[in-house]
């Protein structure tokens, strides 16, 4: 069994190892099958959200319905959100994840509860297997209940 690494973040690990860490990959028996999976030729659904507080209400969350069940995920376009919003978030978080390790460790808590924290699991002391996967969760509605928390 390989050792477990020293590193907390995915993405300061993935620069120092050869291989993926053992609590890091999953039984098979814990892995989907990927002769069940369904390959489906749509492209994944687009729900448009114009007229989501008009008469289309119901139609709009009834898509949202069936894209949840039918695929699990979705797209959106007239949300709302200004593009120049989007490329500022983005290039906030590009920025974050490029900080140096010691910087970006400030922010670490292995807490689910803490509403602002980087992680790298829902709840590293529980779980068998840890993914591979660095995360920034920033709750920040309503806004009031959360700028306290934030640096």
């Amino acid at each position: 069994m390989a050792t477990i690494p020293t590193k907390t973040l995915v993405s300061d690990l993935a620069s120092t190892v050869s291989h993926v860490p053992s609590n890091f990959i999953r039984p098979f028996g814990d892995r989907p099958n990927l002769q069940d999976v369904q390959s489906l030729d749509a492209p994944i659904p687009l729900i448009d959200l114009q007229g989501l507080d008009g008469p289309n209400r119901s139609h709009i969350i009834q898509s949202i319905t069936l894209a949840c069940q039918n695929y699990g995920f979705f797209q959106v376009m007239n949300h709302g959100v200004p593009e120049s919003v989007v490329e500022k978030m983005m290039n906030m978080a590009k920025e974050f994840f490029h900080l140096p390790e010691s910087e970006r460790l400030k922010s670490y808590s292995d807490d689910p509860l803490k509403t602002t924290r980087l992680s790298t699991s829902f709840n590293v002391k529980t779980e068998k297997f840890a993914n591979w996967r660095d995360y920034l969760r920033l709750h920040c509605h309503p806004i009031e209940d959360y700028v306290h928390v934030l640096w």
